[in-house]
């Protein structure tokens, strides 16, 4: 009796299913099957961080000359150009959630002992790493092509901050899209749709030039607000646009990610509940 009460009190405790650590162990799990695509795929990777850099190219050398902006269009594209790459990875991410349920593989996640959280946990740390190494690549393109920030590391790294932010909006807006367009027709359609919108913002252009009522719809794109922002953060040349969404970028820069963030991922979870049903 003595010997069976001291093999119990020296079995390891384990945290009970549906606890954070379990959750958060479960989510590291999944986060690192999703970044196993970077070493299978390597020229997924390479293409990701190479396409922004092409379109930093092209929009800077062959377009740029045709567009006046005080303070040089390099510098005027350059946030524009981080913002955009943000609204991009939700391509992304709605992809490789689509693949997975279409795959069977998010079926697989749910059928085995393991947190329900962790599936929509780990995509979220994964696309948020490959973000920031992207948004790493895409800054040393930036600077190799003349690109400055002019107001100090502290607004500078606020500005990433906000980048940031923006990318883990549209991160939930692609967990979501990807569980509800399970067929490749829904997914190309939503991936054609994704360049328009990043247009209709003052990340190519000023917003001013457009007709006028572009120009509204333009003003309270989430893309405006944190390009502004992020121009202003780092003292890159800008052009002030009228009306509150313009005077209030850097509060809408803020607000935008978290409104969308709080109705998406709050969509994305009921979703993914819902999966199978």
């Amino acid at each position: 009796m003595t010997a069976t009460t001291t093999t119990v009190a020296r079995r390891p405790t384990r945290v009970p299913p549906g606890g954070p650590g379990w959750a958060l162990r479960d989510a590291w799990t999944v986060t690192l099957r999703d970044l196993g695509h970077w070493r299978r795929q390597p020229w997924d990777l390479l293409i990701g961080l190479a396409f922004p850099l092409l379109l930093l190219l092209m929009f800077g050398y062959l377009l740029g000359g045709a567009i006046d902006v005080p303070g040089g269009y390099v510098e005027f594209l350059f946030p524009g150009m981080l913002a955009v790459t943000m609204a991009f990875g939700l391509e992304t991410t709605m992809t490789a959630v689509a693949q997975d349920v279409q795959r069977g593989v998010t079926d697989r996640f749910r059928s085995l002992p393991m947190s329900r959280a962790a599936v929509l946990l780990g995509r979220a740390v994964a696309d948020m790493l490959s973000s920031v190494v992207g948004l790493l690549a895409l800054l040393v393109g930036g600077l190799l092509v003349g690109w400055r920030w002019h107001h100090g590391l502290g607004p500078a790294l606020a500005a990433l901050g906000l980048l940031l932010l923006l990318r883990f909006a549209f991160l939930w807006l692609g967990i979501w899209l990807g569980l509800l367009f399970r067929g490749q027709g829904g997914v190309t359609a939503v991936q054609i749709l994704v360049w328009p919108f990043a247009f209709l913002s003052n990340a190519f252009v000023p917003i001013s030039t457009m007709p006028g009522w572009l120009e509204a719809l333009s003003a309270f794109n989430p893309i405006t607000a944190t390009v502004a922002a992020t121009r202003e953060l780092f003292g890159n040349p800008t052009v002030a646009g009228t009306g509150w969404a313009a005077e209030n970028a850097l509060l809408l820069a803020v607000v935008w990610p978290v409104v969308l963030t709080a109705v998406f991922g709050a969509l994305a979870v009921r979703r993914y509940a819902r999966l199978g049903r």
